[in-house]
């Protein structure tokens, strides 16, 4: 069983897009089960045709693409499991794979952005119902789901001038919790921002934000209404509809992405796969675009 029914291959050579599974949830600070999230989104995966009923285009008729497997990881060390994911990702990379990768949770995008951003910050288009740039957890955690990207800002990986977060919602436990990104100049569309605007406010303001430079795209599934994806570890009542984020994930095209993931698919909260189809169908969504942005850049010949 592959993504989308793809050829599983191992040399990330051969390739312009790279599908992987990152089968790991030790950043989660509170429901786990994302690490079984690649398993039950490659099954839902098996109902995705090759072709957009809306622009009727194909990625495979643009570019090379394949299910390269699930990075290695380790279930009891943190740190461990951030170095054989960077490292998984920094050889798609080298190779000039652009990685589409499937979650695992949120935190498992540092690694990829340390592998794919060491040379030079990328932009960031986020979907979520958080923001994600919370600086500890617990009493000292630097690294969790929720400061993955008050990680990347600090590494310098993530562009904040270039980063726009979409769909931002939900209590919080401070008053001040948007604080770091009115510092760093993060695009902050709350939900109510992304209701009054609609799709097309939000595509423009996408494209306004995130320029013509490389850009990575994250979708973690709680940016949308739990009814549409229950299955997932820190639901968010509220939320954008299934419609609507694929409308805008289409409305992204031009934009040079260099790579994207889908994140906090939690089977074990799902129903009857619901999330896990959700994720799929916006995976390949994604990849849509990521494709496009792939055959625009990749060196002829």
């Amino acid at each position: 069983m592959s993504f989308f029914r793809l050829p599983q291959i191992d040399d990330p050579a051969r390739v312009d897009v790279a599908v992987v599974g990152v089968p790991w949830d030790g950043g989660t600070t509170n429901r786990p089960g994302a690490r079984h999230g690649p398993r039950e989104v490659r099954a839902q995966s098996m109902m995705i045709r090759p072709y957009h009923h809306v622009t009727r285009r194909s990625p495979y008729d643009v570019c090379r693409v394949a299910d390269l497997g699930d990075s290695p990881v380790n279930p009891v060390d943190l740190e461990d499991s951030l170095r054989r994911i960077e490292s998984f990702q920094a050889a798609l990379h080298a190779a000039g794979a652009a990685p589409l990768s499937v979650g695992g949770d949120h935190l498992v995008t540092l690694p990829v952005l340390r592998a794919i951003a060491r040379d030079a910050p990328v932009g960031l288009v986020q979907f979520d119902a958080h923001s994600d740039i919370n600086d500890v957890y617990f009493g000292g955690s630097r690294f969790t789901h929720g400061t993955v990207f008050r990680r990347a800002i600090e590494e310098g990986l993530v562009d904040p001038q270039r980063t726009i977060q979409i769909g931002i919602r939900g209590s919080r436990y401070s008053p001040k919790g948007g604080d770091f990104a009115a510092e760093t100049g993060i695009r902050v569309l709350t939900i109510e921002d992304v209701f009054e605007i609609g799709v097309a406010g939000i595509v423009a303001e996408v494209h306004r934000v995130v320029g013509s430079a490389p850009a990575y795209l994250t979708f973690d599934v709680d940016a949308l209404d739990p009814v549409y994806a229950p299955g997932t570890g820190t639901p968010e009542v509220g939320g954008m509809t299934t419609h609507m984020a694929q409308a805008v994930v289409r409305g992204l095209g031009g934009l040079d992405l260099v790579g994207a993931d889908v994140v906090e698919v939690a089977p074990p909260f799902d129903v009857n796969g619901a999330t896990a189809l959700v994720g799929a169908t916006l995976a390949f969504e994604i990849l849509c675009v990521l494709a496009e942005a792939r055959a625009r850049t990749r060196p002829s010949g």
